[in-house]
């Protein structure tokens, strides 16, 4: 059976769906923003796929591992989960220019605001690009969502008390098409 496709809503991760509190790896410093597992699963309910692209230059850096990154990112699904949302994809870029690390020194395609990871999304997923958007909090983000063809949503006050979920309420009513076209590709 073929998969349905379905636009996308492209997620950054600090800032957006938890606190920044800088290089935040470990699950305990897991906070999330106001509204954000509200936020997930009310995109999950309009039928679209949750797709986090973050930078992750903490590796490039030598301050933790990728496998880190991915115990975190297992944890942060086990907790959404709790609150009945789902994210359906993560995509991580951990290189840097100026990495401490020989294997990450590099200006990489996926690192914001290149669009590398949401074009691999749109490769590997069954993603609509028309009504897929992303929120990010950082103008790196906007820019990718520019270069990748979708409209980017700046989220500005997720780690000063802004709510994601009424954010996100104001994006969803924004769409002037419905945003699922429940159609076989």
């Amino acid at each position: 059976m073929p998969a349905t496709w379905r636009p996308a809503a492209f997620l950054d991760r600090d800032g957006v769906i938890n606190i920044d509190h800088g290089y935040v790896v470990r699950p305990e410093d897991l906070a999330f923003v106001t509204g954000a597992p509200a936020a997930i699963r009310r995109l999950n309910e309009a039928g679209y796929l949750v797709v986090v692209v973050t930078n992750q230059s903490g590796v490039a850096r030598g301050y933790f591992t990728e496998d880190d990154v991915a115990r975190f990112h297992d944890y942060l699904r086990s907790e959404l989960a709790q609150h009945g949302a789902r994210i359906d994809a993560i995509y991580t870029a951990p290189h840097h220019p100026e990495a401490v690390i020989d294997a990450y020194r590099a200006d990489h395609p996926d690192r914001k605001p290149r669009p590398g990871m949401l074009l691999k999304a749109f490769a590997e997923l069954p993603i609509e690009k028309e009504g897929s958007f992303l929120v990010g909090d950082k103008a790196s983000d906007i820019e990718a969502a520019d270069a990748a063809g979708i409209p980017g949503h700046l989220f500005q006050g997720g780690d000063h008390g802004g709510d994601l979920d009424a954010f996100i309420a104001g994006v969803l009513a924004l769409a002037t098409t419905n945003p699922v076209s429940g159609e076989d590709r």
